[in-house]
């Protein structure tokens, strides 16, 4: 008898990595096979993270769910408490320990699991993983690269680190208005492109680790054959242009892969009984819902901004303000509480269903590409304010390609102002033509992500192809 389809899927363990991926883990399951079989791994810290009330012993016991059929093992990243800010080396070292002690204990989990009679058919991992496809390699099975930032950085990567402008960029990096042109693209400014490619070149930035660890992705990638299997977190419809360039690879867009119900993570919502009462309570298409994500800092200057602006703005707001940035700014919190007069501030939410509830009008966001595909689903407008990484390249296919958001400017001190905060939010909710485009272009792409993933759309084909081929070539 053939073995039962089974997929490791692995990821970095930071949550706008671990979300998409576990969101398809479990569209995975769904997608194949009544008898198919999901293995989701990330490293022990984030784990313990993930299901603190299943362990009481601080250990890393796995979680299963539907019956068994999914399974969370975590795997060793070679530290005790994972990745910890400390110093400005402190991302490149854990990364080097991340990228040491990962193969090996993937490939332990990879065997013990052959050894309990549930061997892996097929590995699923996700951006900074390079090493994961050899861990597949060595036990003779396929893999495929789980992209969860959008096609357009993907193609931009994969033709520059083939050396397609990369002296070009390396020449002008500190120009952020100069133009250059990649494949299936529209002109870009060099301050649009993925900040690794400009800012994290040089071995001593404290990202350097991660422009190296996407050079490695894709000389891994070159390395499979006949060609590489990509699945990107978007569809067909939403990047044509920029899917066409991808050529090289097997690439199957099957986003936005959306949650499906309950969502375990590293960060855990409030109790959402009070701000969702509130939000109750607020006119439809009144509310500016703004969170920067889970990893951006924000110093005591940028809150006060940011506060002030919102305020200033006339409109009841939600802000996320994460416990960690909280305790950063210790001495300000009971000062930044009592400036909130006209919101609520929390310190995790359920950012889908906040979104989808029909007060919210707005979404100030970082433009990490998880909370741009909500949004664009959802059909929520944006203000974006994008920072590092595909952050920039995201808010260009916000604003310019599908004009679902206004692009937000900040200070030469990097600081988002008030006077920009009210300015943005005023444009996107207020009752000008321009706000009300807005809006008909949000409805507008609502309707075709969802016509995309709905069973038979674009994306759900693609994925049910994916399935269907990691079966056969198992």
């Amino acid at each position: 008898m053939p073995p039962r389809p089974h997929f490791l899927v692995l990821t970095f363990p930071f949550q706008g990595h671990i979300a998409p991926a576990l969101r398809l883990a479990r569209r995975l399951l769904a997608a194949a096979s009544p008898d198919a079989l999901v293995t989701f791994s990330t490293t022990e810290a984030a784990h313990a993270r993930m299901f603190p009330a299943k362990q009481p012993d601080g250990g890393a016991a796995a979680a299963d769910e539907d019956g068994g059929r999914l399974e969370f093992i975590p795997f060793s990243d070679g530290t005790a408490a994972g990745y910890v800010r400390s110093d400005p080396n402190a991302f490149n070292d854990y990364v080097a320990s991340f990228h040491a002690a990962g193969p090996r204990s993937v490939a332990a989990i990879a065997d013990a699991l052959a050894a309990r009679g549930r061997p892996v058919t097929c590995v699923v991992y996700t951006l900074l993983l390079p090493w994961a496809a050899a861990v597949a390699r060595d036990r003779g099975v396929p893999s495929a690269l789980y992209w969860i930032q959008p096609a357009a950085v993907f193609s931009i990567y994969h033709h520059y680190f083939h050396g397609h402008v990369g002296a070009v960029v390396a020449e002008h990096c500190h120009d952020p208005s100069f133009v250059v042109e990649f494949p299936g693209l529209p002109p870009q400014t060099i301050g649009d492109l993925p900040s690794f490619l400009t800012d994290s070149t040089d071995p001593s930035d404290m990202l350097h680790s991660a422009y190296i660890t996407i050079r490695d992705l894709i000389d891994t990638l070159d390395g499979e054959g006949p060609k590489a299997t990509v699945l990107v977190n978007t569809c067909q419809e939403m990047e044509v242009g920029a899917l066409a360039a991808m050529g090289a690879y097997d690439v199957l867009p099957v986003g936005p892969v959306l949650p499906s119900g309950d969502e375990s993570g590293i960060f855990k919502p409030e109790d959402d009984a009070e701000y969702m009462e509130w939000l109750d309570a607020k006119p439809a298409n009144s509310v500016v819902y703004v969170s920067f994500g889970s990893l951006a800092s924000m110093g005591r200057e940028q809150l006060e901004e940011l506060l002030l602006g919102l305020e200033e703005s006339g409109r009841p707001y939600l802000c996320v303000i994460r416990k960690d940035v909280k305790v950063a700014l210790a001495e300000e919190e009971a000062e930044m509480h009592g400036r909130v007069k006209n919101g609520v501030v929390v310190e995790w939410c359920d950012q889908v269903q906040v979104l989808s509830h029909a007060a919210v009008g707005c979404f100030v966001t970082h433009c990490g590409w998880n909370s741009v595909l909500e949004s664009v689903a959802i059909g929520v407008p944006m203000v974006c304010v994008p920072r590092i990484s595909d952050q920039r390249m995201n808010a260009q296919l916000v604003v310019h390609e599908w004009r679902v958001g206004v692009r937000a400017q900040v200070d030469g001190g990097g600081v988002l102002r008030a006077a920009e905060v009210r300015r943005c939010v005023d444009e996107v909710m207020g009752n000008s033509e321009a706000a009300a485009e807005l809006r008909q272009m949000a409805g507008k792409w609502k309707g075709i992500v969802a016509e995309a993933t709905e069973k038979g759309g674009s994306s759900d084909r693609n994925l049910m192809a994916f399935v269907d081929g990691a079966r056969s070539d198992f």
